[in-house]
């Protein structure tokens, strides 16, 4: 890498460090501008899920106000995210790399697709909690919600775009509890689904080790920054970068 291209993966490291712990979609920040320095689309998914882990760990931290009294649904969840984290990273490295870069292209344009929804779906869910007759709320963990969220982590495994805003919109849907609270939930399991898939990778991958330790840096200090002030941003603000970053992803993969 050049020392600008250095400077621009550790740039959208803390770009996306910062986005993941408070909405999501990070890696439509992160994978175009890996993909810009030259490294092909599965290096860049397998360096960019090694880089995210220390953002989505310190974002989980950051959020730890939040997470109280919710151990052992937690853990339940993390359960699934394993699984579901480490089917997703199987299916990377088996499916041939002609697949993926069929498949990518999709999975940015849905990520973008929720993100630009992502408002509505927050409404919906919310007048969906206020219709609900009272005394009538879920807090447990069904077999409904650990099927969704273990299926999202095997989208997250495989290409971790908009991640988060699944297991939003999965939790919200099925969990009655602050939207705040289930961000929490959701920070620890998008650390568990990194996690797990980048250790696979580690030993089963190539990958592009200073792109990695850029963006873990850079991931790093974002998502102690997100967890600490991200509730001040712009959501309409956030939305706009990741579409028009995302479009530009879409682009780059078509025309390689």
């Amino acid at each position: 890498m050049t020392p600008w291209e250095m400077v621009a993966v550790f740039a959208a490291g803390v770009g996306a460090g910062g986005i993941n712990s408070v909405v999501g979609s990070g890696t439509l920040i992160t994978f175009p501008v890996l993909l810009a320095t030259g490294l092909p689309p599965v290096t860049a998914t397998v360096s960019n899920a090694l880089g995210l882990i220390p953002g989505s760990i310190s974002g989980a931290i950051g959020y730890r106000k939040e997470l109280a009294g919710q151990g052992r649904r937690v853990l339940k969840l993390s359960a699934g995210a394993l699984v579901g984290g480490l089917g997703g990273a199987t299916l990377l490295l088996t499916l041939p790399s002609t697949a993926f870069e069929r498949i990518v292209p999709t999975l940015v344009g849905l990520a973008l697709v929720l993100v630009v929804l992502q408002p509505l779906i927050s409404k919906k869910v919310r007048a969906r909690r206020e219709a609900r007759p009272q005394g009538s709320a879920r807090r447990d963990v069904g077999p409904l919600l650990l099927l969704g969220l273990t299926l999202a982590s095997v989208y997250g495994g495989y290409f971790a775009a908009a991640q988060g805003i699944i297991y939003m919109s999965i939790m919200g849907m099925l969990l009655d509890e602050p939207m705040q609270r289930l961000n929490g939930i959701k920070n620890v399991l998008a650390a568990v689904v990194n996690s797990v898939a980048a250790l696979f990778f580690l030993f089963a991958a190539h990958f592009d080790w200073t792109a990695v330790l850029l963006i873990a840096v850079g991931s790093a200090l974002g998502g102690m920054t997100g967890a600490a002030v991200g509730r001040r941003f712009s959501p309409t603000a956030l939305r706009a970068l990741i579409v028009t970053v995302g479009t530009a992803a879409i682009v780059q993969l078509v025309l390689r």
